[in-house]
């Protein structure tokens, strides 16, 4: 996944099966439970896991810890590995043929009947459902609905009306609208969901997408009309860019809030309905040329599956308990947990939920049941996305002669050399799976011949834990395999930039693997792994410099140790050791 899109799009929370929790739902244990369910542990379901607990309170789980860098990605290459847990989630399906080989089909269990047709055709994989949509996030246009009511204007209802409203704002001496460009994939959805409105979710569409991706198409051709409809859109002031790329969430409250604009285009669920001057939210569909395809997008907070594994002789019980569970979650009770007041974007997916009509979310939920709403595009445009949103930002500004005939241009370049250069995005091979420690052990050595030290201590996730240490400890295995930028950023944790040196002697550094590395009242503390160079034995009495990881050492350790930090990027320095050693085995790669 290219490492300018994961800037671009938020990730969410995916998957490893390590040593991790307990008894049950709301237990934490060391002891391994083979009658456990193994479970990705996935931000945002506390709630449904303790409404879980209390119902089955005689399922015993497994909550397998992941807080690395690529939490998407690496929910994949465990999939890829075949290395999944009993119950996998992720936040997009990135490869259907796969997802069909190693996970259940859940067509014909009883909780799916409450699906809309149109969320399930959205999923189907040859006529099977492998990975369903927990909760969705739905996309549109943010207005000033206190605004529109005070001037007496009303959402547009096709392009005409919609023109004439910008007008109007403009007379009134305000932007008609902005779109949020510190993201590029905010300009990329952008034209995206505007060909929606029109041909792009239409089986030519379909296809050509599928053609375009594998270079059997190009968009010269095809694109021409929706960029002259893009081309609309700047002209009529709803496509203003902020010179300064705030990002989005500052963006609405301060233009929107203090009524210098009143629409933004941005890909944000937003967790308010009121902006800071009291003045209401609105959200509003993008707006098609005759207005009969007015149409919204939706995001899932993440898709959630059941292992094939479980579908073995053996293990009937386990699946008799996953799909209890996957029957609680799509109840309205199970829906209920992931909604708060605090996500006034997220909708169940059961197409009984209802909506109050004065709720942000209520055109489009109607839009939803009525085949009106479409998935963000995202999955397998990863190699380029964020170029081409680039290259539309630019449209937007007019910056580099780019208008809409070189913007076609650019995106057939751009996926001619993505797809060339697939190959050669590969720079390393692992020959075998690695341990998670082993993982580690790969880590620390890329770390201390960077920093130039004698030993590097490592944080290892070992097992389920909340809180900032597990995101700056190890908790991603290496698989057998080639490795691009993807599959390494998926080793190293969520904090980046900086990493943090010390002096100490061999017995102070063996004192501080003993104690483990986490905060006073934190509990268990995760274990520290010991990476030295060329293996050698720390003498007690003699000085070493050892290297940290970015937030992985205590504020204590510090002040006892002298520590001091330097810039410097983990991440960076992973993938040119991996690099520079071509292949690496759980045995081999000496650090000398």
């Amino acid at each position: 996944m290219n490492s300018k899109l994961l800037q671009s799009l938020s990730a969410l929370a995916a998957a490893a099966i390590l040593l991790l929790s307990a008894c049950t739902l709301s237990e934490k244990t060391n002891d391994t439970d083979r009658d456990a369910l193994t479970v990705s542990a996935w931000n945002g379901y506390d709630a449904f896991w303790a409404l879980a607990s209390g119902t089955y309170p005689d399922i015993k789980v497994t909550l397998a810890s992941y807080a690395g860098a690529n939490r998407t990605g690496y929910s994949w290459v465990q999939m890829r590995a075949d290395d999944i847990p009993d119950i996998f989630i992720t936040s997009q399906i990135l490869d259907e043929e796969l997802a069909r080989e190693r996970l259940v089909d859940l067509s014909g269990y009883e909780f799916i009947n409450d699906f809309s047709t149109a969320i399930l055709d959205q999923v189907a994989i040859d006529g099977g459902v492998y990975l369903l949509p927990v909760s969705n996030s739905l996309y549109g246009i943010y207005y000033n609905k206190t605004l529109m009511e005070e001037n007496n204007w009303e959402v547009p209802a096709d392009f005409a009306d919609l023109e004439a409203l910008c007008a109007q704002i403009e007379k009134a001496g305000m932007t008609p609208g902005l779109i949020g460009t510190q993201l590029t994939g905010n300009a990329f959805s952008a034209v995206f969901n505007l060909a929606k409105t029109d041909w792009f979710t239409t089986p030519e569409g379909i296809n050509w997408e599928r053609d375009f991706l594998s270079g059997a198409a190009s968009a010269a051709g095809q694109w021409e009309e929706t960029m002259d409809y893009v081309q609309k859109y700047i002209d009529i002031g709803m496509f203003h860019t902020d010179p300064k790329d705030r990002n989005n969430p500052e963006l609405i409250l301060d233009e929107m809030g203090n009524r210098r604009a009143m629409f933004c285009t941005m890909v944000l669920a937003v967790n308010i309905t009121e902006l800071p001057n009291g003045d209401k939210l609105g959200l509003m569909p993008y707006i098609g040329r005759d207005g009969s395809k007015n149409i919204y997008m939706y995001n899932p907070s993440s898709y959630i599956g059941i292992s094939s594994r479980l579908m073995e002789p053996g293990n009937e019980e386990k699946l008799e308990k996953a799909v209890q569970l996957l029957s609680l979650l799509y109840s309205s009770e199970g829906q209920a947990a992931f909604i708060s007041d605090q996500t006034p974007c997220v909708l169940s997916v059961l197409d009984s939920a209802s909506v109050p009509e004065d709720a942000l979310l209520y055109d489009a939920q109607q839009a939803l049941r009525q085949g009106r709403a479409f998935p963000m595009t995202y999955a397998h445009w990863e190699d380029v996305l964020s170029d081409i949103g680039q290259a539309y930002k630019e449209w937007f500004r007019g910056e580099n002669g780019m208008d809409g005939p070189a913007c076609i241009a650019r995106m057939d370049e751009l996926q001619r050399g993505a797809l060339g250069n697939r190959e050669s995005l590969y720079f390393c091979e692992s020959t075998d799976d690695f341990t998670l420690e082993q993982t580690a052990v790969l880590v620390g050595k890329a770390l201390g011949s960077a920093a130039g030290t004698d030993a590097v201590l490592v944080p290892v996730g070992s097992f389920y834990k909340e809180g900032t240490e597990l995101k700056s400890s190890i908790t991603g295995r290496l698989y057998a395999g080639k490795i691009n930028s993807e599959v390494a950023m998926t080793l190293t944790p969520s904090y980046d930039g900086e990493y943090a040196i010390a002096e100490m002697t061999g017995s102070q550094v063996k004192e501080l693997v003993q104690m483990g590395f986490g905060r006073e009242g934190d509990g268990e503390p995760l274990p520290y792994l010991l990476v030295t160079r060329e293996n050698q034995e720390l003498e007690e009495d003699q000085t070493y410099r050892v290297a940290f990881l970015m937030g992985g050492y205590t504020e204590q350790t510090a002040q006892t140790y002298g520590l001091w930090t330097k810039p410097g990027s983990l991440r960076a320095f992973l993938r040119d050791w991996l690099e520079e050693q071509k292949t690496v085995s759980p045995d081999g790669n000496p650090w000398r």
